[in-house]
């Protein structure tokens, strides 16, 4: 692994790439607004249950996309199909299609400009975007599994700041608690597919759900 590489990592891992994740809340604006999530120990546990989440929802799709990027429009119909939550449904379309876009415009090449063509004529999910897309980038798919799950907790934790429930000093060291169980789902969903989808957190995808029926809000999801 060279230095340039790495650096293609540490980008894409960057808050500031733009994917519109700093739009949603990944559930915690419903929970907050419910009283489920009122302080830090509830948002750790609130935080480790989106990453678990993602591990049975997205990983799945993401390595099977990233093994077989030819198969991106089969996975793709297939997430469309298993999200049946319409705001987590929305949610994995909007960010998956701004990250195809993004890439595309940044690195644009032969073959991340194939998967960003398949994306724009398909519906976008997230997972299948990102297991694609990584892989024309040479990313590893494990790094692309972590990246994953780093990016999950982050937009949870930027999102409690947000919303007032932590401040930035306090979320920051609970991104860093959670390092253990990202490292801990990532090498669990390492042979993972498509056929291993699982709703793990259905509490969490019932709050969600709810999100659009909120009186105010700051965030899409």
């Amino acid at each position: 692994m060279n230095d340039t590489v790495d650096l293609l990592f540490w980008q894409l891992a960057d808050s500031a790439f733009p994917t519109g994740s700093f739009a949603h809340s990944g559930g915690l604006e419903a929970a907050w607004q419910s009283g489920e999530v009122d302080d830090a120990p509830a948002l750790a546990r609130f935080a480790r249950g989106v990453i678990e989440q993602a591990g049975g929802s997205v990983l799945p799709l993401l390595n099977a996309a990233h093994r077989a990027p030819e198969r991106f429009e089969e996975l793709d119909q297939l997430a469309n199909l298993f999200l049946v939550n319409p705001v987590a449904n929305r949610a994995s379309r909007v960010q998956g299609r701004a990250l195809a876009a993004t890439i595309a415009r940044v690195w644009p090449g032969d073959a991340v400009s194939g998967i960003a063509a398949r994306v724009e004529a398909g519906i976008g999910h997230q997972g299948p975007v990102m297991g694609a897309m990584f892989a024309a980038l040479h990313v590893p798919l494990d790094v692309t599994r972590h990246v994953c799950l780093y990016a999950a907790a982050r937009g949870v934790l930027a999102a409690a700041v947000r919303l007032g429930i932590v401040g930035s000093y306090e979320s920051q060291r609970l991104q860093h608690d959670l390092g253990p169980a990202i490292g801990e789902i990532a090498a669990r969903a390492r042979e993972t597919d498509e056929h291993d989808l699982a709703q793990t957190a259905p509490v969490l995808d019932v709050l969600q759900a709810a999100h659009d029926r909120l009186y105010s809000r700051l965030f899409q999801s």
